[in-house]
This record gives C-alpha cells, sequence and structure tokens, in this order.
C-alpha cells in the first residue's frame, strides 16, 4: 500500500467510525501525519482524493471539513467513475437503472399533483417543438429529474441523475434514424406522464420500465459514437 493509499484509507476510516463527524473539522496536518504514519504531501493528495468524492470540503481561509455527508452528494460522485464505462459497462447498469426509473415513477403517482401534471405535459410540449437535438436533450433530463423529485428520494434522485448523464453521451437522435426514434421517445413520455396523472402508480411504473428498456434496445441495435453530452433520451 502506498502511503497516498495509507493516507486515503486512514482518514476515510476516522469519519466511517464517526470519530470525525459530518461538518467537523479535520485534525491539523501535522497531528494527522503523525498518527497515520504519512508525508504532508501524501495527506493532501489523499484529501484531494476524498474532495474529489465529495467526502471532504477544502475552506479558503478556514481549513478542512468533512463535508455534511449528505447521501445524494456522496452517490453525485458516481460520475466521476461511471464516466469511464464503455457501452458495454453502461448497457449492464441499464437493468438497474430499469428497475429504479420505475419505482420513482411509481412513487411520482402516488404523489402527483396538479403541478406535476402541468410541468410535465409544458416540458413534453417543448421537447416535441423542439429543433435542436441539444435543448430537446436538456428538457428530457428535466423531464425525468422532475419525476424523480416527486418521487421523493433525494439520494436516488442523484443516482438516476448520474445514470442518465452518462446515457446522453450517445447520440441517437443525430443518427438518420433520429427522426422516428425521437418520435417514439415522444410517445413513451406522454404514456408516462398520463398515467402520473391518473395516479396510477402500476401504469407509471410499467411506463417508465418500458422506455427506459426501449433506450437500452437504441444503444444495443445502435451503439453511436461518443461526441458530447447531447443527444439520447433520458
Amino acid at each position: 500500500m502506498s502511503a497516498v493509499e495509507k493516507a486515503f484509507h486512514g482518514l476515510r476510516h476516522m469519519i466511517a467510525a464517526g470519530r470525525l463527524g459530518p461538518g467537523e473539522r479535520i485534525p491539523p496536518e501535522g497531528e494527522l501525519c503523525e498518527e497515520l504514519g504519512v508525508s504532508r504531501g501524501s495527506l493532501r493528495e489523499a484529501v484531494r482524493m476524498l474532495a474529489a468524492l465529495g467526502v471532504i470540503e477544502p475552506r479558503h481561509g478556514s481549513g478542512t471539513y468533512v463535508s455534511r455527508l449528505r447521501p445524494e452528494d456522496v452517490i453525485g460522485s458516481l460520475s466521476l467513475t461511471l464516466e469511464l464505462l464503455p457501452l458495454s459497462g453502461l448497457l449492464e447498469v441499464y437493468e438497474i437503472r430499469r428497475v429504479l426509473e420505475a419505482h420513482v415513477a411509481a412513487q411520482a403517482a402516488a404523489r402527483s399533483t396538479p403541478e406535476t401534471v402541468r410541468t410535465l405535459f409544458s416540458l413534453i410540449e417543448e421537447m416535441e417543438n423542439a429543433d435542436d437535438p441539444a435543448l430537446a436533450s436538456e428538457l428530457d433530463h428535466r423531464f425525468h429529474a422532475e419525476i424523480a423529485r416527486v418521487g421523493g428520494n433525494p439520494t436516488l434522485a442523484s443516482l438516476l441523475s448520474v445514470f442518465r448523464a452518462r446515457s446522453r453521451k450517445y447520440q441517437v437522435f443525430t443518427l438518420p434514424e433520429g427522426s422516428a426514434l425521437r418520435a417514439k421517445s415522444d410517445e413513451d413520455h406522454r404514456a408516462l406522464a398520463g398515467a402520473i396523472a391518473d395516479r396510477d402508480p402500476v401504469a407509471a411504473a410499467g411506463a417508465a420500465q418500458a422506455h427506459v428498456a426501449q433506450t437500452e434496445r437504441w444503444l444495443r441495435t445502435f451503439t453511436p459514437p461518443v461526441e458530447n453530452d447531447e443527444g439520447t433520451p433520458g
């Protein structure tokens, strides 16, 4: 184990064991280096790694603190590694995503309000009228994010946002078949929003699962190259 790994795991253990709690300032460098048996350089590198994961927050002029450790923030840091997955790995993740999207859709249907319904159908209309694939992709993301938000679990919403961000790297809507694929996506969105409007959790879960499965089939069939962050439905 390298000195950086030793420092990283040492700090992580302090936090996991509750010795350092959310929002607490970590001990001075000298104390930590002596306790962990590492150099200041190794400790600082470990702190940078934990900061990238959302576990530690360096505050200019104040010190370094343990973050609030909110589950949704820590889950969001998965984007650092999920971005590295090849398409084959992403497709494996889709099995998880189908289950989670179905769950949050069912929850959203149970908690739906007239305002929720208006927001969802407004986003659908904007998507259907958008000529720019990048704008359509952003609206698609907002549509699914709204459903996850209404579902009521910020951690699940954060995890699904990470999954969607990775799939958006693939340019399905810009392919020759893009118009037909986008029309099918719009149809799926209306079915999902309609089930939520009807406050029907079973129908909403089925619609969400079918929509994600459709996107997965498109990725398996067309496997377009990664170019930028826009273009694939949510």
